[in-house]
């Protein structure tokens, strides 16, 4: 779910190219699932290999980094550790939800509906143990660096970019400025083009970049204060939130009380959730610190056998986007050293 503050958020519209020779923390589990709900067949189902191997991910994992590496961007993947124990609520609806998705996604095929099913297909996405390995896998055979987050991807993500580690998180959620990273970039996974909810409509994906900072003076609260708003319009801690407050009467109310618990109409509710604990999770999150940055050759042979062989994509496509990195690395090398990739 994540912590929707869109509307109180203000973003920066940015181009690729300007994001070239920057190191980028990537929240791997977000961009993911990305790659499993949008890359589907015409019936909404996702793509697999002669065996039933779901590939969708791995598609989109190497395609969609492949692009980035080509335009001289550094992505460092994160992946998500043990989640604090307040998300188990927030775990079970969604296990609930695609569980409910995929009655519906039955329904609609059964009636021949394949718009509505490919509508449904989106919301049922699971991101195995397997899968999860498969794309380590993939990363190490590319070259990529990526790290095991002790708990929650986006909150050592976040302590990357807040520690000028990596020049920004990027992750389609705003938990990141509530985890304190300092600069979040959104729309740099996905492609140029998204359907619209419910319609046969597309709208443009520009990537765009948020500083935590100007986030900050420009609401004129703090850090701590952003957390509470958090809290109010609804975390992963604590999905509910509280009736009637969105991100804009959220503000408000912590603009003229300060803090939580000083709200006179929620103080009955607050007693029923450990707001203190959901504070310290995004303030004081368990981080990975130390690690080691490296970026590879991608070993050609590895993936041609993983992708090609074992999992049977194209070898064709698989060489064109690799041959295009290629070109770019022997450009870069008749320039400026690359010490910083290899």
């Amino acid at each position: 779910m994540g912590v929707d503050i869109k509307e109180i958020v203000e973003a920066k519209k940015i181009s690729l190219n300007d994001l070239q020779g920057k190191v980028l923390a990537i929240d791997a589990y977000n961009a993911l699932y990305q790659f499993l709900s949008t890359i589907r067949g015409k019936m909404g189902e996702p793509l697999k290999d002669s065996k039933g191997n779901v590939t969708s991910h791995l598609s989109g994992l190497y395609y969609r980094t492949i692009n980035l590496l080509t335009l001289g961007i550094q992505p460092l993947y994160v992946f998500d550790g043990i989640p604090p124990k307040m998300k188990s609520l927030e775990i079970t609806r969604r296990k609930e939800a695609k569980e409910e998705a995929e009655i519906k996604y039955k329904i609609a095929l059964e009636k021949g509906d394949f718009k509505q099913a490919k509508k449904y297909a989106q919301y049922t996405s699971r991101l195995g143990d397997e899968m999860v390995e498969e794309a380590k896998k993939l990363l190490d055979i590319m070259g990529v660096p990526w790290i095991q987050a002790p708990s929650e991807g986006e909150a050592t993500a976040s302590y990357l970019s807040s520690s000028d580690k990596a020049y920004a998180v990027v992750s389609q959620d705003y938990d990141a400025l509530l985890f304190g990273g300092k600069r979040l970039c959104r729309n740099i996974t996905i492609s140029g083009r998204r359907k619209l909810p419910g319609r046969s409509a597309y709208q443009e994906v520009e990537p765009e970049e948020i500083l935590l900072d100007e986030v900050l003076n420009n609401l004129g609260i703090t850090r701590e204060q952003l957390v509470d708003i958090g809290i109010l319009v609804g975390t992963d801690f604590n999905p509910d939130g509280f009736k009637g407050y969105g991100p804009i009467k959220a503000l408000k109310a912590i603009k003229q009380y300060r803090c939580l618990e000083n709200i006179p109409n929620i103080k009955d509710e607050l007693k029923k959730i450990d707001y203190n604990l959901i504070r310290q999770i995004f303030l004081k999150p368990e981080v990975k610190k130390e690690f080691k940055l490296e970026f590879k050759e991608v070993d050609e042979n590895s993936l041609l056998e993983f992708m090609c062989k074992v999992h049977e994509f194209s070898e064709e496509r698989v060489l064109k986007a690799l041959n295009k990195y290629k070109d770019f690395i022997k450009e870069k090398k008749k320039g400026a050293p690359l010490d910083q990739w290899f």
